[in-house]
Protein backbone atom coordinates (compact mmCIF):
# COMPACT_ATOMS: atom_id res chain seq x y z
CA UNK A 1 0.00 0.00 0.00
CA UNK A 2 0.89 3.62 -1.27
CA UNK A 3 -0.17 5.36 2.22
CA UNK A 4 0.76 4.58 5.59
CA UNK A 5 -2.28 3.38 7.80
CA UNK A 6 -3.62 5.67 10.89
CA UNK A 7 -2.19 5.33 13.89
CA UNK A 8 -5.09 6.93 16.38
CA UNK A 9 -2.69 6.85 19.23
CA UNK A 10 -0.26 9.19 17.68
CA UNK A 11 -3.02 11.49 16.20
CA UNK A 12 -4.31 11.92 19.86
CA UNK A 13 -0.92 12.38 20.82
CA UNK A 14 -0.50 15.31 18.64
CA UNK A 15 -4.01 16.46 19.56
CA UNK A 16 -3.23 16.61 22.98
CA UNK A 17 0.21 18.13 22.90
CA UNK A 18 -1.24 20.99 20.81
CA UNK A 19 -4.53 21.38 23.47
CA UNK A 20 -2.55 21.37 26.65
CA UNK A 21 0.67 20.98 28.62
CA UNK A 22 1.93 18.30 30.69
CA UNK A 23 1.79 20.81 33.98
CA UNK A 24 -2.15 21.16 32.78
CA UNK A 25 -2.86 17.96 32.77
CA UNK A 26 -1.27 16.87 36.03
CA UNK A 27 -2.70 19.43 38.44
CA UNK A 28 -6.33 17.60 37.90
CA UNK A 29 -4.42 14.48 39.11
CA UNK A 30 -4.97 13.05 42.64
CA UNK A 31 -2.44 10.67 45.01
CA UNK A 32 -5.35 8.70 46.94
CA UNK A 33 -3.36 4.32 47.70
CA UNK A 34 -5.51 1.73 47.79
CA UNK A 35 -4.42 -2.04 47.15
CA UNK A 36 -6.88 -4.68 46.16
CA UNK A 37 -5.51 -8.30 44.83
CA UNK A 38 -6.72 -7.98 40.94
CA UNK A 39 -7.79 -11.33 38.41
CA UNK A 40 -8.40 -11.82 35.26
CA UNK A 41 -12.15 -12.27 35.72
CA UNK A 42 -12.45 -9.32 38.45
CA UNK A 43 -11.08 -6.90 36.17
CA UNK A 44 -13.76 -8.71 33.12
CA UNK A 45 -16.67 -7.76 35.10
CA UNK A 46 -15.56 -4.09 35.47
CA UNK A 47 -15.01 -3.92 31.78
CA UNK A 48 -18.39 -5.34 31.75
CA UNK A 49 -19.98 -3.13 33.60
CA UNK A 50 -21.12 1.07 32.78
CA UNK A 51 -19.10 3.30 33.75
CA UNK A 52 -21.36 5.92 35.50
CA UNK A 53 -19.35 8.35 37.25
CA UNK A 54 -16.57 6.27 38.43
CA UNK A 55 -12.68 7.37 38.81
CA UNK A 56 -9.70 5.95 38.93
CA UNK A 57 -7.10 6.76 41.79
CA UNK A 58 -3.77 6.75 40.64
CA UNK A 59 -0.47 7.74 42.18
CA UNK A 60 0.67 11.13 40.98
CA UNK A 61 4.48 10.35 41.20
CA UNK A 62 4.23 7.13 38.98
CA UNK A 63 2.00 8.68 36.08
CA UNK A 64 2.97 9.01 32.12
CA UNK A 65 1.89 12.35 31.15
CA UNK A 66 2.03 10.94 27.24
CA UNK A 67 -0.93 8.56 28.07
CA UNK A 68 -3.52 11.76 29.59
CA UNK A 69 -5.70 12.91 27.25
CA UNK A 70 -8.54 15.26 27.96
CA UNK A 71 -11.87 14.81 26.70
CA UNK A 72 -11.85 17.94 24.31
CA UNK A 73 -8.85 15.77 22.28
CA UNK A 74 -10.40 12.85 22.61
CA UNK A 75 -13.74 14.25 20.89
CA UNK A 76 -11.88 15.95 18.02
CA UNK A 77 -10.09 13.25 16.98
CA UNK A 78 -13.04 11.04 17.15
CA UNK A 79 -14.79 13.28 15.05
CA UNK A 80 -12.30 13.79 12.38
CA UNK A 81 -12.03 9.97 11.99
CA UNK A 82 -16.18 9.34 12.98
CA UNK A 83 -15.20 6.76 15.96
CA UNK A 84 -17.31 6.42 19.47
CA UNK A 85 -15.93 6.92 22.73
CA UNK A 86 -18.13 4.30 25.52
CA UNK A 87 -18.11 2.80 28.08
CA UNK A 88 -16.66 -0.52 27.42
CA UNK A 89 -19.41 -2.43 28.66
CA UNK A 90 -21.32 -1.71 25.16
CA UNK A 91 -18.04 -2.92 23.41
CA UNK A 92 -18.56 -5.98 21.57
CA UNK A 93 -14.97 -7.40 20.26
CA UNK A 94 -12.86 -9.51 23.06
CA UNK A 95 -10.00 -8.03 24.85
CA UNK A 96 -6.31 -9.14 24.71
CA UNK A 97 -4.51 -10.56 27.27
CA UNK A 98 -1.97 -7.90 26.81
CA UNK A 99 -4.52 -5.39 27.87
CA UNK A 100 -5.82 -7.38 30.72
CA UNK A 101 -2.06 -7.59 31.57
CA UNK A 102 -1.53 -3.79 31.13
CA UNK A 103 -4.12 -3.01 33.80
CA UNK A 104 -2.60 -5.49 36.21
CA UNK A 105 0.41 -4.08 36.17
CA UNK A 106 -1.30 -0.36 36.24
CA UNK A 107 -3.11 -1.47 39.86
CA UNK A 108 -0.13 -2.92 41.42
CA UNK A 109 1.82 -0.21 40.38
CA UNK A 110 -0.78 2.25 41.56
CA UNK A 111 -2.28 0.65 44.14
CA UNK A 112 -5.57 0.97 43.12
CA UNK A 113 -7.98 -0.45 40.86
CA UNK A 114 -8.98 0.55 37.91
CA UNK A 115 -12.66 1.23 36.79
CA UNK A 116 -15.13 3.41 34.80
CA UNK A 117 -13.56 1.93 31.41
CA UNK A 118 -13.98 3.72 28.31
CA UNK A 119 -12.87 2.93 24.75
CA UNK A 120 -12.49 4.47 21.77
CA UNK A 121 -13.27 3.24 18.11
CA UNK A 122 -15.12 2.48 14.92
CA UNK A 123 -18.98 2.19 15.45
CA UNK A 124 -18.85 -1.13 14.19
CA UNK A 125 -16.66 -2.18 17.23
CA UNK A 126 -19.79 -1.32 19.55
CA UNK A 127 -21.90 -4.41 17.31
CA UNK A 128 -19.36 -6.14 15.22
CA UNK A 129 -16.40 -8.38 16.34
CA UNK A 130 -13.80 -6.56 14.76
CA UNK A 131 -10.16 -5.11 15.18
CA UNK A 132 -9.80 -1.70 13.73
CA UNK A 133 -7.73 0.06 16.28
CA UNK A 134 -9.18 0.49 19.45
CA UNK A 135 -7.99 2.46 22.59
CA UNK A 136 -8.92 1.39 26.03
CA UNK A 137 -8.93 4.36 28.55
CA UNK A 138 -9.82 4.99 32.42
CA UNK A 139 -11.29 7.95 33.83
CA UNK A 140 -9.02 10.38 36.55
CA UNK A 141 -11.56 13.06 36.57
CA UNK A 142 -12.52 16.25 34.96
CA UNK A 143 -12.78 15.41 32.44
CA UNK A 144 -9.21 13.84 31.85
CA UNK A 145 -8.62 9.95 30.48
CA UNK A 146 -5.58 7.74 31.59
CA UNK A 147 -4.74 5.45 28.33
CA UNK A 148 -4.41 2.20 29.38
CA UNK A 149 -3.63 -0.05 26.53
CA UNK A 150 -4.37 0.18 22.22
CA UNK A 151 -4.35 -3.19 20.22
CA UNK A 152 -5.45 -3.63 16.54
CA UNK A 153 -4.63 -2.36 13.23
CA UNK A 154 -3.94 0.93 12.50
CA UNK A 155 -7.00 2.91 10.55
CA UNK A 156 -7.08 3.09 7.13
CA UNK A 157 -4.82 6.30 5.81
CA UNK A 158 -8.08 7.86 3.98
CA UNK A 159 -10.27 7.22 6.67
CA UNK A 160 -10.59 11.31 7.72
CA UNK A 161 -10.69 12.43 4.47
CA UNK A 162 -13.35 9.73 3.49
CA UNK A 163 -15.59 10.46 7.17
CA UNK A 164 -14.95 14.55 6.86
CA UNK A 165 -18.11 14.93 5.09
CA UNK A 166 -20.19 13.38 8.13
CA UNK A 167 -18.56 15.43 10.23
CA UNK A 168 -21.25 18.72 9.97
CA UNK A 169 -24.26 19.69 7.95
CA UNK A 170 -21.58 22.45 6.64
CA UNK A 171 -19.62 19.53 5.60
CA UNK A 172 -22.51 17.26 3.90
CA UNK A 173 -23.49 20.66 2.12
CA UNK A 174 -20.66 21.13 0.48
CA UNK A 175 -19.54 17.39 0.19
CA UNK A 176 -22.65 17.31 -2.43
CA UNK A 177 -21.77 20.75 -4.18
CA UNK A 178 -18.32 19.39 -5.14
CA UNK A 179 -19.84 16.28 -6.25
CA UNK A 180 -22.62 18.05 -7.97
CA UNK A 181 -19.98 19.55 -10.01
CA UNK A 182 -18.22 16.84 -10.47
CA UNK A 183 -21.35 15.12 -11.77
CA UNK A 184 -21.87 17.90 -13.67
CA UNK A 185 -18.54 18.33 -15.49
CA UNK A 186 -18.68 14.21 -16.60
CA UNK A 187 -21.95 15.02 -18.62
CA UNK A 188 -20.81 15.34 -22.28
CA UNK A 189 -21.36 18.63 -24.46
CA UNK A 190 -24.49 18.40 -27.10
CA UNK A 191 -26.48 15.51 -24.77
CA UNK A 192 -29.31 17.48 -24.12
CA UNK A 193 -28.93 20.47 -26.87
CA UNK A 194 -26.35 20.53 -29.76
CA UNK A 195 -24.90 23.50 -28.70
CA UNK A 196 -25.52 23.47 -24.87
CA UNK A 197 -25.92 27.00 -23.13
CA UNK A 198 -24.60 27.90 -19.78
CA UNK A 199 -28.32 27.82 -18.25
CA UNK A 200 -28.18 25.00 -19.55
CA UNK A 201 -24.94 23.91 -17.67
CA UNK A 202 -26.98 25.38 -14.39
CA UNK A 203 -30.19 23.32 -14.87
CA UNK A 204 -28.01 19.85 -14.88
CA UNK A 205 -26.10 21.42 -11.88
CA UNK A 206 -29.39 21.41 -10.13
CA UNK A 207 -30.72 18.20 -11.50
CA UNK A 208 -27.50 16.52 -9.84
CA UNK A 209 -27.68 18.31 -6.64
CA UNK A 210 -31.27 17.64 -6.10
CA UNK A 211 -30.15 13.86 -6.98
CA UNK A 212 -27.41 13.80 -4.83
CA UNK A 213 -28.80 15.28 -1.90
CA UNK A 214 -32.14 13.10 -2.33
CA UNK A 215 -29.53 9.91 -2.12
CA UNK A 216 -27.79 11.55 0.91
CA UNK A 217 -30.99 12.35 3.00
CA UNK A 218 -32.88 9.18 2.26
CA UNK A 219 -29.45 7.07 3.07
CA UNK A 220 -29.41 9.53 6.63
CA UNK A 221 -32.85 8.68 7.10
CA UNK A 222 -33.14 5.35 5.99
CA UNK A 223 -30.13 4.03 8.47
CA UNK A 224 -30.80 6.23 11.27
CA UNK A 225 -27.41 8.23 10.37
CA UNK A 226 -26.06 11.25 12.21
CA UNK A 227 -23.07 13.59 11.94
CA UNK A 228 -19.75 12.68 14.02
CA UNK A 229 -20.34 15.38 16.98
CA UNK A 230 -23.53 14.02 17.39
CA UNK A 231 -22.51 10.10 17.74
CA UNK A 232 -18.94 10.24 19.12
CA UNK A 233 -20.37 9.60 22.66
CA UNK A 234 -23.59 7.99 21.67
CA UNK A 235 -24.46 4.87 22.51
CA UNK A 236 -27.38 3.87 20.28
CA UNK A 237 -26.90 2.56 16.88
CA UNK A 238 -29.46 4.42 15.44
CA UNK A 239 -28.28 7.46 16.88
CA UNK A 240 -30.83 10.36 17.14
Amino acid sequence: MLLKRTNIHDKLLREQHRATSEAAVLKWVTNFIRKTPSSNQRILDNLSKNAEADITDFDFNLLDTKRIFNENSIKKICVNYRLRFLDTCFFKGTFPQEALNEIKDLEEEHQTILKGFKIMAPSKMFVLNKTDDPLLFAPMGNGHYYLIHKWGDDLHPLRKLTMWPFKSFENIIVAILLSSLIATALIPDGLFAPEQSFSQDVMVFFFMFKSIAAIVLFYGFALGKNFNTAIWKCQYDKAQ
